[in-house]
Formats: structure tokens, C-alpha cells, sequence
């Protein structure tokens, strides 16, 4: 099986092609999410002791837990991803240990989908006709 984000999932999908030498990390603890691409990189490079320009995928919390920011490197410069819950918040995996939690593809698709990576219950489907 293929690690890293694959065509299975429309949400991982979005986010980078599938690439068997794909990493998906997370940090931990929740960030300052008025940071951007060049916040989050040197975060990955100072915190995370990983390299930004690896290709692997970073994936960040804020501290409501409501947004999800995903940071890779791809081939000219770098992508930042965004996903934003209306209402609810991301189950995220404070009970894996370490600063820094790997993730296989399948974790990543149900990290966005809404599923509790301990209990794997999803959050209720929301269905809005307008933004206004």
C-alpha cells in the first residue's frame, strides 16, 4: 500500500498526489494559526527537526481545534492547505505520545473526515444551501 495522501479520498486528494516516499506529520500541540507558509516552515525546521522541503506533509492545529493547515513542498514552492469545521472540532490524537505523531494515509482521510483517530466516530454530516 502507497503511504502518503492518495486519490481514495476527495479531502486527501486535495491536498498533495500520492507519492510512496510521502510522510504525513503532525504537531502535537496547537499553533498560532496567524502563521503562514514561512511560520510554519521554520516550525517544521526548528520544532519538528524535520526538513520543510522534504515533500512530506505538516499538518497543524489551532487551538480551537476547528482548522487544520497542511504545509509540503512541491517541486517550485510551497502549498499551504486549509480546512475549516463550521461546527465541530478536529478529534486530534493528544493520546499518541511525542512532539511530533506520523500518520499513515488512512489516519490522514479520517483525521479530515471528522473520525476520532482513538474511536473512529465521524462528525454528523452538515448540509448548508447558501453561505449568506
Amino acid at each position: 500500500m502507497e503511504r502518503g495522501v492518495g486519490a481514495g479520498s476527495n479531502a486527501a486528494a486535495a491536498v498533495s498526489p500520492a507519492a510512496a516516499d510521502i510522510a504525513i506529520y503532525l504537531c502535537r500541540d496547537p499553533v498560532d494559526f496567524r502563521k503562514g507558509i514561512n511560520g510554519l516552515s521554520v516550525l517544521v525546521e526548528s520544532t519538528l527537526k524535520c526538513d520543510p522541503f522534504s515533500r512530506n506533509l505538516f499538518c497543524f492545529v489551532n487551538k480551537r481545534r476547528n482548522q487544520i493547515k497542511v504545509l509540503y513542498w512541491q517541486r517550485t514552492g510551497f502549498c499551504l492547505w486549509l480546512k475549516r469545521l463550521e461546527e465541530e472540532r478536529f478529534k486530534w490524537p493528544f493520546h499518541l505520545e511525542g512532539p511530533v505523531v506520523e500518520l499513515d494515509e488512512a489516519q490522514l482521510r479520517w483525521l479530515l473526515d471528522g473520525l476520532n483517530l482513538k474511536h473512529l466516530k465521524p462528525h454528523r454530516s452538515l448540509e448548508y444551501r447558501t453561505v449568506l
